[in-house]
């Protein structure tokens, strides 16, 4: 059996390599950071000025209007370099991403403080988690946890309950429902509860 990879995804990976690349170290972005250390590997302060942009429109033309609505991916792109940097996280210990932080600022320029992460020997480049956002040249900071107010917005019965979010969300209750907590099925389930708890 043979595995053929999509040319075309092939040279969209590519793109993405070289846009994701980082030409200066994240040492040149350190100064005047607030960010708070999550003792995350490969962890570097980083407090910069950048454009919040739609990946997916930049790495391909498809381009919808307000940056996709909070359907897409955002990304920034840093005005020092030109680098595009990945926002996969916001400041909120849930792990949650940070489109909702940043769309309020779709095509605009930003300051943005927090960590760039990763082992620079395992990955192409960092990602970042954003903890501080600010139109550029205004005083205030706001902070980067808007995540599970945009959810408890779009689910309203939901929010309601007791814990957290992930819980008590429709989207994971569904799919719980329908193949169980492994995806195995309720007899998977049976066994390994009985297994292991």
């Amino acid at each position: 059996m043979t595995c053929e990879m999509n040319p075309w995804i092939v040279r969209l990976a590519a793109v993405a390599l070289t846009l994701f690349a980082a030409p200066l170290s994240a040492a040149d972005f350190a100064a005047g950071s607030n960010a708070k250390s999550w003792g995350l590997l490969g962890e570097e302060k980083a407090l910069f000025t950048a454009r919040v942009v739609d990946i997916l429109c930049e790495m391909t033309g498809d381009c919808p209007a307000d940056c996709g609505g909070g359907d897409r991916q955002l990304g920034l792109v840093r005005a020092s370099d030109g680098v595009l940097v990945f926002p996969m996280k916001n400041s909120q210990p849930l792990f949650n991403g940070a489109v909702a932080d940043l769309r309020p600022w779709c095509g605009e320029e930003v300051e943005v403080d927090g960590l760039l992460v990763g082992d620079e020997e395992r990955a192409p480049a960092k990602f970042y988690m954003v903890q501080f956002i600010r139109a550029a040249g205004e005083a205030e900071w706001i902070k980067a946890d808007r995540w599970t107010k945009v959810w408890a917005g779009k689910n309203p019965e939901a929010a309601k309950k007791d814990g957290p979010w992930f819980r008590k969300d429709p989207r994971v209750e569904a799919e719980i429902a329908k193949g169980g907590y492994l995806g195995l099925g309720a007899e998977a389930d049976k066994a390994f509860i009985e297994d292991w708890f």
